[in-house]
């Protein structure tokens, strides 16, 4: 299934903003679902990616659950009506104030990224007097292979307990009262596209496993994260991502205990071909060695391009007349405010209609007002 395109009415609509196939996300929710449920696996997803209310409510209505990296997400996903038996809420940092909404709702488990962490939970928890489950998110250090700014699961990185400080943890947690230990959690990164990282996740995770069990623990559940990447390059060819030879490899190499449940933090993989960013042409001025597409949506609309030096594909749904290369441009006073350079366009003038592709993951989520511009409003193919 492809994107759908409905350009003479998406030329009416003020520009810049966003537009989500509502059928590609179904077809998308639908395809993850049949896949995991074939091994009877869990899946989160990662709010982080898109927040946005109505793909919420969608994803939600197929019963995945919600990974939540602060407090106001764990908020959004229980007004957006997910269950709190199936939010989780991960996050290096998270606050008093943060955690007492996790409390306060009895949400699923907290994935614990440190022995502070751990001791302010248990603190805030027998102040309520509750028992709050708990994931113990491990360092695997193992490398994604993706961009080193949404690598997450070397021991240069952030995030996680790293495992030489495993004894220190085993024996913080047998001095608290209102904690209880559920599983492991692990998260090695973003935009992974070679399942070769995952396989070697698996592996350290059943070395990980095997450590605990000689401690006489038995994890009731083991997260394994997210990080499966899309296609930006074709994203009609591959419009939907290889779920099942992600749930398969997983099935294939890791090694589960009975009664153990695995569960995974999907976020891009499930809603990025979904959604564009649409813009119209401003100007085509002439460059030294170039021509500029100066268009209506900046950086701060789409902010990837800038940030990671990401590719999206860039179509002008308007002309059909003869190729030429531009440097296709936002309109913000900075000079990395550039969509791709060199794109090969069909002839491209004031008007035309331009779609940023691949755009539903950690593209409207990531706005903001800059140069005091207005964030983009979001339209749906169902309701147009």
């Amino acid at each position: 299934m492809s994107f759908n395109f409905p350009v003479e009415v998406l030329k009416g609509l003020q520009t810049p903003y966003y537009y989500y196939d509502m059928a590609l996300l179904e077809q998308t929710l639908r395809y993850v679902r049949s896949e995991a449920d074939q091994y009877g696996y869990k899946v989160h997803y990662a709010v982080k990616a898109n927040a946005n209310e109505r793909l919420l409510k969608a994803i939600n209505a197929k019963g995945f659950g919600a990974d939540c990296v602060s407090g106001n997400e764990v908020q959004k996903a229980l007004d957006c009506g997910f269950d709190p038996s199936g939010v989780v809420y991960a996050g290096v940092g998270k606050s008093d104030r943060e955690i007492n909404i996790g409390l306060d709702n009895d949400i699923a488990c907290f994935n614990v990224e440190s022995i502070p962490e751990l001791e302010i939970i248990d603190e805030l928890a027998g102040l309520k007097g509750k028992i709050a489950n708990v994931a113990l998110r491990i360092n695997p250090n193992v490398n994604a292979n993706t961009h080193h700014y949404i690598r997450t699961g070397l021991e240069e990185n952030k995030f996680g307990i790293n495992q030489w400080d495993l004894e220190n943890v085993l024996d913080v947690l047998k001095r608290m009262k209102h904690v209880k230990l559920l599983g492991l959690h692990f998260h090695i990164g973003s935009q992974i596209m070679d399942l070769n990282s995952f396989k070697d996740l698996c592996l350290r995770v059943n070395e990980i496993q095997k450590w605990f069990i000689s401690h006489q623990i038995f994890p009731e559940v083991i997260n394994v994260g997210g990080g499966l990447g899309i296609d930006y390059e074709q994203p009609d060819a591959n419009a939907i991502p290889d779920f099942k030879s992600f749930f398969r490899l997983f099935d294939e190499i890791l090694e589960l205990k009975p009664g153990q449940e695995l569960h995974f933090e999907l976020g891009r993989s499930m809603v990025a071909q979904c959604g564009v960013l649409m813009s119209k042409v401003l100007y085509v001025k002439n460059g030294v060695n170039t021509k500029f597409a100066i268009i209506d949506a900046g950086m701060n609309d789409l902010i990837r391009p800038a940030l990671y030096q990401a590719y999206h594909k860039v179509e002008n749904l308007s002309s059909t007349g003869e190729t030429e290369k531009y440097d296709v441009v936002g309109p913000i006073c900075e000079s990395s405010d550039c969509f791709g350079k060199a794109i090969v366009l069909p002839e491209t003038k004031r008007g035309d209609l331009i779609t940023i592709r691949s755009a539903g993951a950690y593209g409207e989520v990531m706005a903001n007002g800059y140069n005091l511009r207005e964030i983009p409003v979001a339209y749906y193919s169902d309701n147009i």
